[in-house]
């Protein structure tokens, strides 16, 4: 699984980074309306996962984390909205001289290629790790936890579907839905597909990323 989302997604980063600032932030605009305009899917998806969490006895606080309203949906879009609307980082110049011989020397902020992210029980962080990423041109593989896997599927669909309407690959997001720990595990040693791994949650979560990814 691991493998060939990597692929995927490495064919996909080469492919995001010949759009423009424009382009990445109509994208958004557009993926934040069908955010909302996919409401009721969402939460009917989520209402599993909410069922699966009372029958696991999950506390109230994680209930709370884990359930998606209409209301968090729009909130959940307003955040990809603010993302559309944020400067745009590709191609900025950082430092820059101009050596003895004429020649100028720039430091240019440029994409990473594919971005893996793992993250905990609040299915927001898959949406705002994606804005984030296509905004700078990169493709990102996310893995949620077990608790939210109908949510995470739900929102991921969404965007895909948003990325196929607009002409852009929809592998610019891919969705590990095996949620056991050796395919964790498999991710975190992804080295010859992921440029950066960001695990959100915890400080176990962040302990045992940082342990995986010494593992030869």
């Amino acid at each position: 699984m691991i493998e060939t989302l990597g692929k995927h997604a490495k064919t996909a980063a080469f492919e995001l980074a010949k759009y423009a600032t424009l382009e990445k932030n109509q994208f958004l605009l557009q993926l934040a309306q069908a955010l909302v305009d996919n409401t009721d899917e969402i939460i009917t998806e989520n209402a599993k996962d909410l069922a699966n969490a009372e029958a696991n006895g999950i506390s109230w606080i994680m209930m709370d984390r884990l359930r998606l309203t209409s209301e968090r949906i729009i909130d959940i879009a307003e955040g990809v909205r603010q993302v559309a609307a944020l400067p745009d980082p590709v191609g900025q110049v950082i430092n820059g001289y101009t050596n003895i011989d004429g020649l100028r020397i720039l430091q240019k902020r440029v994409p990473l290629g594919v971005v893996g992210m793992i993250f905990e029980s609040r299915p927001n962080v898959g949406v705002d790790a994606f804005a984030l990423c296509f905004k700078t041109n990169n493709a990102v593989i996310l893995r949620g936890g077990k608790d939210a896997i109908h949510s995470n599927k739900a929102l991921v669909q969404v965007i895909k579907s948003a990325l196929t309407a607009a002409g852009i690959t929809e592998h610019a997001v891919g969705l590990v839905t095996d949620t056991s720990h050796d395919v964790a595990r498999q991710m975190m040693q992804a080295t010859d597909y992921l440029d950066v791994l960001i695990p959100r949650g915890g400080a176990g979560l962040i302990k045992t990323v940082k342990e995986q990814s010494r593992v030869p």
